[in-house]
């Protein structure tokens, strides 16, 4: 048994032993160090094409700058330019006339509609003439009571100097009856009198208009007692043809005006209250005499012949005064202008499409355009339309410009101007 067990353990086989670690360790240490070199390499190449592509655009972006701004530009012009001033006024009835009656009675009969143009002497209302015709009636029997005393009286007087020469009566009662002449001279002078008054009151009894003119809303009815004291009268009479308009200026202007008047008439223009729609056209009158020093402005009358009623009493108009024309202004549209803490400037386009902030100075604006007294020259670019968007030295894309928004008017004195 000892024998047989101890073959059997001889027979058992030992499996191989497994390799030495130590034949693989060299072989996965370079493994470990190629995976970094290539992690290394990989970023390396995505850093530099990176930095690369900012620096390619970087580059770019210097060459070619910011992007063109679009723009309207307008070329600087020169012509003659009317230069007007304006102010407020109020149109004023050439005459105006509160027709009231002179004497007291009935009002019998309106012979006027409420807004009928009338002339001088129509007849516009009359009053009930019978107490005045009475008493006229009255005057003239005392005349004839006065002239007939008066005829005896004279009849005596020629007696009493038959009688005083003969001796026969004193001079006293010779002169007494002279005397007594004399009072019925006097008597038939205060009785024509009253006649010629009688008669005046009643032409009164006829109520004429003084002017022509338009008349007003009645104000009193026929059948209603009228006084010659009651205060609003019977009507008002306008006259609108023609018309003034008083209206005012600063005192600063003054001199300008004064010194233009010397040399011509001066023409007038009347705008709507929007300062849109002419109204007419008319002419300055005259001045005012003094300077109103509360609010430092003068008066100034105007005339206009208002044939088609556009100008009305109390109506607020805008006044335009032609003064002179500006020869060879130079002019640009008014929407070129801009404002900035330096005052006005413009940008002009200069012959590299960049942009450029000109400082000017503004002489007056008349309509949409602006008289420029300094700083642009005829035939250089001005920007009228994307200067929100523009910086001076920026380039610019030129567009073509809106002719309504650009183009500028061409003002007169029978335009639109401001």
């Amino acid at each position: 048994m000892a024998d047989s067990d101890a073959p059997k353990k001889d027979q058992t086989k030992v499996p191989p032993a497994p390799p030495h670690d130590d034949e693989y360790a060299p072989r996965k240490g370079h493994g470990w160090i190629w995976a970094v070199v290539l992690v290394l390499l990989i970023g390396g190449a995505v850093y530099f094409y990176r930095a690369k592509s900012r620096a390619q655009a970087a580059a770019a972006s210097k060459q070619t700058g910011p992007p063109a701004t679009s723009v309207s530009v307008i070329s600087v012009q020169t012509r003659d330019v009317p230069f007007f001033i304006t102010g407020l006024g109020s149109v004023t009835a050439f005459n105006t006339v509160t027709v009231k009656s002179r004497v007291d009675g009935q009002l019998m009969r309106v012979n006027f509609k409420e807004g009928q143009f009338v002339r001088a002497g129509d007849v516009l209302a009359e009053i009930d003439p019978r107490p005045f015709q009475v008493a006229l009636d009255q005057a003239q029997g005392q005349l004839a009571k006065d002239q007939a005393s008066q005829n005896d009286a004279k009849i005596d007087l020629n007696r009493f100097q038959q009688l005083w020469q003969a001796g026969v009566v004193a001079r006293q009662q010779l002169d007494t009856q002279q005397a007594l002449v004399g009072q019925f001279d006097g008597a038939i002078q205060s009785d024509k009198a009253l006649i010629d008054n009688q008669k005046l009151q009643l032409t009164y009894c006829r109520i004429t208009a003084p002017i022509s003119g338009r008349v007003g809303l009645r104000l009193v009815d026929a059948g209603n007692i009228v006084h010659a004291a009651d205060a609003n009268g019977m009507l008002v009479i306008t006259q609108v043809q023609p018309i003034s308009v008083i209206f005012t200026l600063p005192e600063d202007n003054l001199p300008q005006v004064i010194t233009e008047m010397r040399n011509k008439q001066l023409a007038v223009e009347a705008f709507s209250r929007d300062d849109k729609t002419k109204l007419a056209d008319g002419k300055l009158v005259t001045i005012d005499n003094q300077i109103d020093q509360t609010t430092g402005t003068v008066k100034l009358k105007s005339i206009f012949d208002n044939k088609d009623l556009s100008l009305w009493p109390n109506q607020f108009v805008n006044i335009r005064l032609f003064l002179t024309t500006r020869k060879n202004a130079t002019v640009i549209p008014s929407a070129a202008i801009q404002r900035g803490t330096q005052g006005s400037y413009v940008y002009v386009v200069k012959a590299d499409n960049t942009a450029e902030a000109r400082p000017i100075q503004e002489d007056f604006i008349e309509g949409n355009i602006a008289v420029i007294k300094q700083g642009l020259t005829a035939g250089e670019q001005v920007v009228v339309d994307g200067q929100d968007k523009l910086q001076a030295g920026a380039k610019v894309n030129i567009r073509p410009a809106s002719p309504n928004r650009t183009r500028p008017s061409d003002p007169s004195p029978g335009g639109q101007n401001q």
